[in-house]
């Protein structure tokens, strides 16, 4: 949950989760298979209990940072099954266990084992031995845009009868606490219609909705309220609280729940003993509409079996190509968990500061995290990495998000890009927000390439350039370059330091704050982060020149201060003993050291690249013109542009930082099992560095790096994330997109050894498809029915209900695949589906 207004900013310990239960949230709620309008006025979700827990379960279990061996880290097993761009048909299956949840085996186990021990997950525990668990389905259908069909199957899969409660839950967001104000929406029940029980909710801005619940056993209404008496033994303002329906179901108090049937939270509750293999429906309706008819039966079933028709229909036409049926699932599960990612992100930095009347923060909160940051102002729809994870937008995260979003809801996708650079978003300076917790953190900028993209996607499928858009982000976008220039390049000489960049443990220490005597830390992919962003912003001004030639000389700009980046990187960064790229440490004294550790730092110079059509000559002859003087007049630095003014395929000319030679030399590194190539993609780390840790003495302090092909075994970055070594999908999809670039100049002409070692010459196409392969498989089944994301858990490796079900975790093993990290659905490794139709991004 964010919230956090304790006095030294530990944000995962403020509001643990055996507060949750009882204290109203202020920036957003949480729930399972939770839904809500726009603003989170008004929100439903699924409580169950099983008759055993010590609690309802209202919510996911997980540990924060501080509680587990290796991060954040959610302990329940839920998987997203469907979903279309409008939520007009969702559904998702969770797995509830029937025995008592080990919330503290949980806890003790995982604070036990060091960093060098797996985690201890929920499966490990045996508490779905002899498949002792519920399959509970949650399903949702729309009639119309607010009406809205919620359908709850639950199915025993033991061998004996199991007790089990379902409780659809709809509750106000508590707007009103916080200034000491009534609640303005209220809850109550109206006379039921046959055995159907109806319930108003009225709000001032929403207005009337009723919630209709087939045949229940009862309605338990309480009110959104904070338990302050169980939490700080004060006593409570209200009677009814937020934990009341706990407390009625659980410990039986009966007087927890208010018996006049109103408030602002209601649960509507069946209970059941399901017999072995029983299955048992609820059903509920939130509607505007619902007294226009019956709003069970026939016809409800009707609409929810027309959604999912729809569904099917709108999956197999957009992608009618031929695949396999396990291709295909996993393609629509990855949609899935992308679109039930969205979430309302409210966060208003100035409040969170200041405070409010009735939660008033540490007066250190002024000047402390975020307090540069007051101007950000949001309220709006975002995609998230992970709602359990991350509830919170990570912004270089989001700008792979958008990729596959961008094919199922363009318009969307656009609206994320352009939220990112609005005026309550990006920084006064021009900085892009990073993240929640750190908003002035410098994450890689990728932005433009993801608009890029998402506009010649949008441009593919409607037929129709949206120019509006491009020039809009463009625009913001030049804003956020100028902010780079002026703050990440220090010296001045076109070699940025960046910091942080989002690659977490991958260096030697903490890139935003190295060492004192370490001076100032070059970067290799910092550097090469802004060659790229030269290139994309090049290639949308060209673009755009086909609608204002204003335009070309933007490009002009570009393409020289791209020569001048790349001219840089090869001047200080280049190491031509090893051909490679790596960061320099430049020491006060003026001497310098590369950080000769052989990772994704020294790959990222390969992803600046692109190719000039001959057409330009035609259509733009003052940029061609002006590229032709600076090439003539500068050679020094168009040297390093490689083959700018060498005729490739087509005719066409290819800007590069590295020309035919240094990519050959750096792809042998990539494409040798013995270091980068892992069988499922490209590791962040060399695997050299298994027996060769890089290690550096600074001032008589010893710092090193060395492979880890699984969860990080260090506290850096808090250890919640690794790049010393595992298979991460964001790099991996822009480095295919890169290589085919590359073959669209160098064509047949250019063949390098893959895999290194093997003897076999491979076209760079053909390395980009196999790459693709490689990270494609992953998620599928092999000879032996086993997926490589699975790993050694052997419930979703071999259980006949569990082994279609796919997680797509933040990162892989970089030997075996295993999926690491986040796993309920982190955004970027989406961009699977691209590749499952063997897609390539920039066409």
């Amino acid at each position: 949950v964010r919230e956090d207004y304790s006095a030294d900013g530990t944000a995962w310990e403020y509001l643990p989760h055996d507060h949750a239960r009882s204290r109203a949230y202020r920036w957003g709620e949480d729930g399972i298979a939770g839904v809500s309008d726009n603003h989170q006025r008004l929100c439903l979700a699924l409580a169950l209990w099983n008759g055993n827990d010590p609690i309802l379960k209202e919510r996911f279990f997980g540990l924060t940072g501080t509680e587990g061996n290796h991060g954040e880290d959610c302990k329940e097993y839920y998987f997203y099954l469907d979903n279309t761009p409008s939520h007009s048909y969702m559904r998702m299956l969770y797995k509830y266990p029937q025995a008592v949840f080990p919330y503290a085996e949980l806890l003790a186990e995982n604070r036990r084992r060091s960093r060098s021990d797996p985690e201890y997950e929920l499966a490990d525990t045996g508490i779905f031995a002899s498949n002792r668990y519920f399959d509970v389905e949650i399903v949702y259908a729309k009639a119309t845009a607010d009406d809205i069909l919620m359908s709850v199957t639950a199915t025993n899969r033991a061998a004996e009868p199991a007790s089990l409660d379902l409780l659809p839950t709809l509750w106000f967001r508590n707007t009103w606490s916080w200034n000491g104000a009534p609640a303005p929406a209220a809850l109550r029940r109206l006379r039921d219609e046959g055995s159907t029980a109806v319930v108003e909710a009225r709000h001032p801005e929403l207005g009337l909705f009723r919630f209709a619940a087939d045949a229940p056993f009862e309605l338990l209404f309480t009110r959104n309220e904070t338990n302050t008496q169980r939490l700080f033994g004060v006593p409570n303002a209200s009677t009814y609280v937020k934990d009341g329906i706990n407390a009625y179901v659980v410990d039986g108090d009966r007087g927890a729940v208010d018996p006049r049937e109103c408030g602002t939270k209601v649960a509507a509750r069946w209970r059941r003993v399901l017999a072995a293999g029983e299955s048992f429906t609820v059903r509920a309706r939130l509607s505007k509409h619902a007294g226009r008819g019956a709003p069970f039966g026939g016809a409800f079933d009707a609409v929810v079996a027309a959604r999912a028709r729809e569904a099917d229909e709108f999956y197999r036409d957009l992608n009618p190509h031929p695949l396999g049926r396990d291709a295909r699932a996993i393609q629509r599960q990855a949609f899935a968990g992308m679109l039930w990612s969205k979430q309302w992100y409210h966060f208003v930095v100035r409040d969170w500061l200041a405070g409010d009347p009735a939660v008033a923060p540490p007066e250190n909160r002024r000047t402390g995290r975020n307090s540069d940051w007051s101007h950000l102002y949001s309220d709006e729809i975002l995609s998230m990495p992970d709602k359990w994870e991350y509830p919170w937008f990570a912004a270089w995260d989001l700008a792979f998000h958008v990729i596959p979003l961008a094919l199922v809801d363009a318009q969307f996708a656009k609206r994320q890009l352009l939220q990112l650079t609005r005026e309550w978003f990006m920084h006064p300076s021009g900085q892009l927000p990073a993240y929640e917790w750190a908003f002035g953190d410098v994450n890689p900028p990728v932005h433009a390439w993801a608009a890029y993209r998402v506009f010649k996607i949008d441009e593919k499928h409607s037929g129709v350039p949206d120019y509006l858009f491009l020039e809009r982000v463009f625009q913001k976008l030049l804003l956020n370059f100028t902010w780079w220039v002026n703050r990440e390049d220090r010296e001045g000489n076109n070699v940025f330091e960046g910091g942080f960049l989002g690659l977490d443990n991958i260096g030697l220490f903490d890139r935003s704050r190295p060492p004192s005597s370490a001076g100032v830390l070059e970067q290799s992919d910092g550097t090469a982060w802004m060659a790229t962003y030269c290139l994309t912003l090049l290639e949308m001004a060209l673009r755009l020149a086909d609608m204002d030639p204003n335009y070309e000389d933007v490009a002009i700009k570009f393409y020289e201060h791209y020569s001048y980046i790349a001219a840089a990187m090869h001047k200080g960064l280049w190491d031509a003993d090893d051909g490679f790229f790596y960061d320099v440490i430049r020491f006060p004294d003026g001497s310098s050291t590369p950080v000769r550790a052989r990772s994704m730092v020294g790959v990222v110079p390969v992803l600046a690249v692109t190719t000039l059509h001959p057409a330009l000559a035609a259509k733009l002859p003052e940029f061609m013109q002006r590229a032709r003087w600076f090439e003539e007049n500068r050679p020094a630095l168009a040297a390093w542009t490689a083959h700018t003014r060498v005729p490739g395929m087509s005719d066409r000319r290819l800007m590069s930082i590295v020309g035919e030679e240094g990519l050959e030399r750096i792809l042998r590194r990539v494409l040798d099992p013995e270091e980068m190539l892992s069988p499922y993609g490209v590791r962040s780390l060399s695997r050299y560095h298994l027996e060769h840790p890089f290690s550096l003495d600074i001032d008589g302090q010893s710092w090193s790096v060395d492979y880890e092909p699984a969860e990080s075994t260090t506290g850096l970055f808090g250890g919640n994330s690794n790049w010393r070594g595992p298979v991460w999908f964001p790099l991996n999809v822009m480095l295919i997109e890169a290589l085919y670039r590359y073959s669209r100049y160098f064509a047949d002409d250019l063949k390098v050894e893959h895999p290194v070692g093997s003897g076999h010459m491979a076209t760079l196409s053909e390395v980009g498809d196999d790459l693709s392969r490689r990270l494609v498989s992953l998620f599928l089944a092999g000879p032996d029915g086993h997926r490589p994301a699975h790993g050694q858990d052997l419930l979703l490796q071999e259980g006949a209900r569990w082994k279609d079900l796919v997680w797509f975790h933040e990162y892989f093993h970089g030997d075996t695949g295993a999926g690491l990290g986040a796993s309920h659905q982190t955004g970027w490794t989406g961009l699977v589906v691209h590749l499952i139709a063997g897609r390539d991004l920039d066409r």
